[in-house]
């Protein structure tokens, strides 16, 4: 499968990676050629995610990631190739070929219309017999029928397979069931459905689409909550519960539940910015998913200990995205769905504006820890609180809580402000330490970032890459004496090798978007980085000549190397040779 080269080339000069990239990353940095922003795909304190204006791609030098404006849509969207080009040709008004529908896109699409018509069938099931129970569960409650119909909601009836006969009569068959978790299979063969006796939360992604279900149990033996497994078109881990509805609030801010109910009962109550996570903890893609639509994120976890230590940790991947984060403490109530049926809305909103930000939050957490009437236990505290405030960026940040710090504990402000501060140098001396380690391994500079693409000559694969990069970079050195592909010592890179060189030979377009679809996510990374490097291109063919000599004399090197090494270990287990 393959779209037309004209139409690829025209989907990217209508859509320029500044742009696009810009709609997801704050792009203010600019540094040489490149614009920086803090990457989206991992979380950083100091932007190292470029995006090249005159190249069209995008390279993380904290992560490695890197492509063109296709490989960025199909990471950041988790989008197939095919559905990338299809979400950038709808963002410039462009129509899509029809040979360029392949079959995955025609699987995903399936799905997506098997996952609508499955959440209109749990929908109707509120209205039969079957679904009363999970009706009764709504009213008790407080659910209103407006809510349901603004969610979705609905009801898996306690059977077997009363979803399976409904979509079959819609002709879906059950491997397309399986295909989407909606039936497992049994263990004497057949299906039977996957959510059954189960209040339905669809769970609907950010442009519109059913993609996955959550079903709470209405009674009988089994998991409270349970989710859909992932698929090709859902993954937990990067999708949140009513981002699809969240996205829209204008409240600034987005609000962070454990619970899809806390969700519903939220919305309904006003809090329109309310979203969960999906059976899991917060990841790091849903934070940077949150990130994309606000500045702000409060918390509102259960008030229990898991909730507490819940709250810590998506406090840390938060704080990593520039996000302002804030903490909200409930009394008398576990959750936001219970707070707000017995306080009401207006005590809920009270809570908000009194919520802690995180830094607050986490000092008073570990105060709640030590009894500062003993000497040992204060001491404990300081230590501790210190620790904590030693990570601040801020240094007014840092003496403003150092102040408040002492103040608690009974002793001068001097005292605890230099305390911060040591412990501060020790942070930053133990950081640099580690960068320059890092910096100062020459195998770890040429290595790729992915580990399962870790080069096993070194000295052969710095060579092969030069090869890639003047190649890249002028496709008229094709005409030159170049080795095979299996020379390689490196798959990876012989792999790139061979698709550029075979780009050039046929005519067609050797740019990052142009090879997207015959590279991996991982080999992509590996050439952007590889283009990335300098190069003299005034002396090229030279240059050319002397990687392929050097690639080959690095070959033959640790070849010997490694003859030597077999035969030593072949000499010990014979006669007892000891080198």
């Amino acid at each position: 499968m393959a779209f037309p080269e004209n139409f690829i080339q025209e989907l990217i000069d209508r859509n320029d990676i500044v742009d696009v990239i810009g709609s997801y990353v704050n792009l203010s940095k600019r540094s040489g050629a490149n614009l920086f922003g803090l990457c989206p795909f991992h979380n950083e304190r100091t932007p190292s995610f470029a995006v090249n204006p005159s190249g069209q791609f995008y390279h993380c030098f904290g992560c490695g990631k890197g492509g063109g404006v296709i490989n960025f849509i199909m990471e950041i969207e988790n989008l197939s190739y095919p559905d990338a080009v299809r979400h950038l040709a709808a963002r410039v008004g462009m129509e899509v070929p029809d040979d360029g529908y392949d079959k995955d896109s025609k699987r995903r699409a399936r799905l997506l219309e098997l996952n609508r018509d499955a959440a209109k069938f749990f929908y109707e099931q509120l209205s039969a017999p079957d679904g009363q129970n999970a009706v009764r569960y709504m009213r008790e409650r407080g659910i209103s029928p407006q809510t349901a119909k603004r969610f979705g909601l609905g009801c898996a009836p306690d059977s077997w397979e009363s979803l399976r006969k409904a979509m079959a009569e819609k002709g879906y068959s059950d491997f397309e069931l399986f295909d989407a978790g909606l039936v497992k299979r049994g263990q004497r063969g057949g299906f039977y459905d996957t959510f059954r006796n189960r209040l339905m939360f669809p769970v609907i992604d950010v442009r519109g689409d059913v993609i996955g279900f959550s079903g709470r149990i209405l009674g009988g033996d089994g998991a409270k909550y349970m989710n859909s497994p992932d698929t090709l078109v859902y993954n937990k881990s990067r999708n949140l519960f009513a981002m699809n509805l969240a996205k829209k609030s204008k409240n600034g801010y987005l609000l962070l539940v454990e619970g899809n109910v806390d969700v519903v009962t939220l919305h309904q109550a006003g809090f329109d910015s309310a979203v969960a996570s999906l059976g899991t903890s917060l990841t790091p893609e849903q934070a940077r998913l949150m990130s994309r639509y606000t500045k702000e994120v409060i918390i509102a976890y259960d008030s229990d200990g898991a909730g507490q230590k819940a709250a810590q940790r998506a406090i840390g991947i938060l704080e990593r995205l520039d996000l302002k984060v804030r903490v909200l403490r409930m009394t008398g109530a576990k959750d936001p769905d219970e707070f707000i049926r017995m306080k009401g809305a207006d005590a809920f909103a009270n809570l908000l504006k009194d919520s802690e930000n995180q830094v607050d939050y986490r000092l008073n957490t570990v105060k709640a820890k030590y009894d500062l009437s003993l000497d040992d236990q204060k001491v404990s505290y300081l230590k501790e609180a210190s620790e904590l405030l030693a990570s601040l960026p801020g240094q007014v940040e840092r003496q403003v809580y150092a102040i408040r710090v002492a103040g608690e504990a009974g002793i001068g402000q001097d005292a605890v402000i230099r305390e911060v501060e040591r412990r501060r140098k020790i942070l930053l001396s133990r950081l640099k330490k580690d960068y320059e380690r890092d910096i100062t391994r020459p195998e770890k500079a040429v290595q790729p970032a992915e580990r399962t693409m870790r080069y096993s000559n070194p000295g052969a694969a710095a060579a092969e890459e030069g090869i890639i990069r003047l190649l890249y970079l002028e496709p008229a050195l094709v005409r030159e004496e170049l080795p095979g592909a299996k020379e390689f010592s490196s798959e990876a890179l012989g792999k790139i090798y061979s698709v550029i060189k075979a780009a050039i030979e046929s005519g067609t377009s050797v740019s990052v978007n142009a090879l997207a679809p015959k590279l991996a996510q991982e080999e992509m990374n590996l050439l952007v980085r590889i283009i990335q490097k300098p190069e003299r291109l005034s002396e090229s063919r030279s240059i050319l000549a002397d990687y392929v000599r050097r690639m080959r004399e690095e070959q033959d090197r640790k070849g010997g190397s490694e003859d030597l090494k077999a035969l030593s270990e072949k000499l010990r287990k014979e006669k007892g040779f000891r080198p």
